[in-house]
């Protein structure tokens, strides 16, 4: 016997009693976009290499270890997108949507990356995402902080995140703070993990996000991002912390929070929970004003955050906060063996008369204990037998009769 084939490790198959919760998931997510006026995008999920190279950084973990890269046959690089943004601004230049141009945009779909996977984060991964160009003040900052904590709001979850702010400043003021941290650290070198080690001559301000107790130690003692802000940048972080106090969104300081893409600048947040372990992180974004001229277009002031959907899911699921999913609201049993021919065009009537309802037909020459058995197995409440010229309603869930549904049985 052949053996099954199964799915690759970390791409995981959502199954059909799955994929409710992440129908209602993606259907606020698609209300609140909507309620702030984004609009959707939909990119490929292929892309070239040098996309990623030039956008996320060389040196970063994601195109060290972790993209999904291949020479296709024409010996091009090719890459499966390991993140959204930089598909997002590639599209804008490309379509001519963002020079001299503002932009409210959303996209959700599929991520790939090579990573172990644990639960909560899998090497096909789903991300919802906000990205808003043309807009440099601290205002649309807020509006993408206020988005998605009115997400949380619609899912019934604020209470078990909390909002992280940083700014890494300048791209001038983060290199000086670069030299500093890396000056700090190489006398402390002895002390750090070899990751932090290697980031030393890399990418310096990662080791800030290292999870080593020894390096974190090592750390309490270093200079702060905060003492290199330019004047332009602590106005610009000062009016967005002013907005986020106006609209009575809560948030903490965190001066080691520096992200792991190399285009952010200026503001930087997070939302964290305790209540999914290690995979904290449920949402991340921030600025990235330089990152549109880096891929070819005209310089594009710019902010956006990502939204991990299988750990939102899991946070919801772990909160009891997904929706009771009803599968069938009628199911029609031919009760005469005449009825057979006609129960098709009933159920279909009731699909006509009343479109919200989900409509089951029974399939099979089961006797009618057996057709009752499956009615209610499949979760419907109602039972509906057909006979040679009339109807009848059975509750199988309560006794309360929709009366609307009565008189549409009855009218057909």
């Amino acid at each position: 016997m052949a053996k099954n084939i199964q799915a690759i490790r970390g791409m995981n198959d959502i199954l059909p009693t799955q994929s409710p919760a992440w129908q209602y998931v993606e259907g606020v997510i698609r209300q609140v976009a909507a309620q702030y006026t984004y609009q959707e995008i939909r990119m490929p999920v292929l892309e070239s290499t040098d996309l990623f190279k030039r956008s996320i950084g060389e040196v970063t973990d994601i195109v060290e270890k972790e993209m999904y890269t291949f020479d296709d046959r024409n010996g091009d690089s090719l890459t499966l997108r390991p993140e959204g943004t930089a598909s997002c601004v590639r599209a804008g230049n490309e379509h001519g949507l963002l020079y001299n141009q503002t932009q409210r945009l959303w996209y959700m779909g599929p991520m790939f990356r090579h990573e172990r996977p644990q639960k909560g984060r899998y090497r096909q991964f789903h991300q919802f995402g906000i990205e808003a160009f043309g807009m440099d003040g601290p205002d649309i900052d807020a509006e993408v902080i206020l988005l998605s904590a009115r997400l949380w709001q619609a899912f019934g979850i604020s209470d078990q995140v909390e909002l992280q702010l940083n700014s890494l400043a300048s791209n001038e003021a983060r290199a000086r703070y670069r030299d500093a941290l890396r000056e700090f650290l190489r006398a402390h070198e002895a002390s750090l993990d070899e990751d932090s080690k290697r980031r030393l001559d890399t990418n310096v301000l990662r080791v800030l996000d290292s999870k080593s107790p020894e390096t974190q130690a090592v750390l309490a003692d270093a200079p702060r991002l905060s003492d290199y802000w330019d004047d332009e940048s602590r106005a610009h972080f000062d009016g967005l912390c002013a907005r986020l106090d106006a609209a009575g969104v809560k948030y903490v300081l965190n001066e080691r929070l520096v992200r792991g893409l190399d285009y952010y600048n200026r503001t930087v947040f997070e939302w964290v929970t305790t209540e999914l372990g290690a995979q904290g992180t449920v949402c991340a974004g921030g600025r990235y004003d330089g990152l549109v001229e880096q891929l070819g277009g005209k310089a594009t002031p710019a902010v956006g955050f990502a939204m991990g959907i299988e750990r939102l899911v899991l946070l919801l699921e772990s909160q009891g906060l997904v929706p009771e999913h009803t599968l069938c609201d009628i199911y029609v049993i031919a009760a005469t063996e005449a009825a057979e021919l006609t129960a098709p065009a009933v159920a279909e009537q009731i699909r006509s008369a009343r479109p919200e309802l989900k409509v089951q037909l029974h399939s099979g020459t089961q006797n009618m204990k057996k057709k009752l058995a499956k009615a209610d197995k499949s979760g419907a409440t109602y039972a509906l037998l057909v006979r040679d010229t009339d109807f009848e309603l059975k509750h199988l869930r309560d006794r309360s009769a929709d009366s609307r549904l009565l008189s549409s049985i009855a009218e057909l």
